[in-house]
This record gives structure tokens, sequence and C-alpha cells, in this order.
């Protein structure tokens, strides 16, 4: 393995952690945008109100998006392997 192998990997890998956290920040973001419109239109400035709902959103997408998930680390572990063994 040389250096462009080394990074090419370190590249890759970032981009997995990259698709693979983005579903569940993405529900967290658009839920606190919600709540925080709600929030600013009815003037309701409590923590709580914020909080439950978005990690309530974040488990249920975690949850649904679970077996993609876990398929694109197996798939990564599998690249990640097979260069090492060349």
């Amino acid at each position: 393995m040389d250096v462009t192998d080394a990074v090419d990997l370190g590249r890759e890998a970032v981009m997995i952690a990259l698709l693979i956290s983005s579903p569940v920040l993405i529900a967290g973001l658009v839920v606190g945008l919600a709540i925080g419109l709600l929030q600013a239109l009815t003037q309701v400035q409590e923590q709580t109100v914020a909080f439950v709902p978005k990690i309530v959103a974040m488990v249920a997408v975690l949850v649904f998006s679970l077996p993609w998930l876990l398929n694109q680390m197996v798939q990564y572990i599998e690249d990640v392997f097979g260069n090492i063994m060349l």
C-alpha cells in the first residue's frame, strides 16, 4: 500500500461517515427548523419542546435506515480489507 492508496482510503472513510450520518442529521435539522418556526410563531420558548421531537424523529429515521446504513458499512469494510490484502 502506497501513499495514494492510504489517501484514497481516508477520503473514502470520510465520505462514508458523511453518508451514514446524513439521514439522521437531516431529520434532526428538518424537525428542528419546523419546531423553531412553531416556537417563534407561538412565542413558546421551552427547550424540551424542541428537544423531544428531534430525538424521536432522529431515532425513527435511524430505525428505518439501519439496514441501508449497515450495508454501507459492510461494503466499506470489505473494500478496506480487500485493499489491505492486496
